[in-house]
């Protein structure tokens, strides 16, 4: 069975200050979803689910979904703050999203198969997407979760923030430790006062899941919105969902390890680095000049 990729597009863009989803970055008008998409289909996976918000859903139809529905089935998936489970109602003045886990709750009734779940404004790398393509298509009931190497995530510019896995001796997560203010040294790095090798393992939101997942979500958004439903601001993160589902026994979950190197943005000063990235991957004959001939 062909997994599918399951997108999440519905971020708001308020710290980049513009739809980042689709935003030029490759030589040829490319956005960063291009390239996840690309390498999606070099993987084998065999259909495409959106998740975004009705009031982008023309342009972003426009620039990116147009481009794939003669190539893969594409579905698309609405994440809106009214769509809560019976009993619930949005606070008055909360703007915010409710977070990843109501958005890949959205996808129940559209996914059937095994599928990842990937952020649309990050790059992770086409050796990534064939590790956890062949993970899914081999079957089983276990989660998966992309690991990468601390440094090929780390940026030159500043600090961030980084889920560190801690796993077991048979390489499954028993729980990703949320890191800040992690900086680059010369050798290693440091996280406020703990330092770091540079070779843990971390979580870039990139995940592997079957469709039994979905009642787990939707059980735990559930308590999530009766915890915190009221607040203006609060979001329920799947890493957050994961690591609880781990810690009850009620998940396990497979870390893969990837050799690529991460890269997204946050901010309009990230995107001359990400643009000057995929220029040297270009160079490299990772990728074609223009991926869409």
């Amino acid at each position: 069975m062909q997994p599918t990729l399951l997108v999440m597009a519905a971020g708001m863009g308020s710290r980049y200050g513009g739809l980042k989803q689709i935003d030029a970055v490759g030589p040829n008008g490319e956005a960063i979803i291009d390239y996840s998409i690309h390498d999606a289909l070099r993987a084998s996976f065999g259909r495409l689910v959106f998740v975004i918000r009705r009031d982008i859903e023309a342009p972003f139809r426009e620039a990116i979904g147009g481009k794939f529905e003669k190539r893969i089935a594409v579905d698309y998936v609405f994440q809106e703050l009214d769509k809560l489970p019976s009993g619930f109602t949005v606070p008055p003045g909360r703007a915010k999203p409710w977070g990843t886990t109501q958005a890949i709750l959205m996808a129940e009734d559209a996914v059937r198969e095994p599928f990842a779940a990937i952020n649309a404004d990050d790059f992770y790398g086409r050796e990534s997407f064939q590790v956890m393509g062949d993970f899914l298509r081999a079957g089983g009931s276990d989660c998966a979760m992309i690991g990468y190497t601390l440094r090929n995530t780390l940026s030159e510019h500043g600090s961030v923030s980084r889920g560190v896995c801690e796993c077991d001796t048979a390489g499954f997560l028993k729980a990703v430790v949320e890191l800040t203010k992690i900086e680059k040294l010369d050798r290693g790095a440091k996280a406020e006062d703990r330092a770091l090798s540079g070779d843990e393992l971390v979580s870039m939101n990139f995940w592997g899941f079957t469709p039994a997942l979905f009642p787990q979500l939707r059980e735990h958004f559930t308590g999530f919105l009766r915890r915190s439903g009221q607040e203006l601001k609060s979001e329920s993160y799947i890493p957050t969902t994961v690591n609880d589902l781990v810690a009850s026994g009620e998940a396990r979950v497979k870390v893969l390890r990837t050799p690529a190197s991460w890269f997204g943005i946050t901010y309009k000063e990230d995107k001359p680095q990400v643009v000057d990235s995929i220029r040297k991957l270009v160079a490299d004959g990772k990728y074609p000049p223009k991926l869409w001939a």
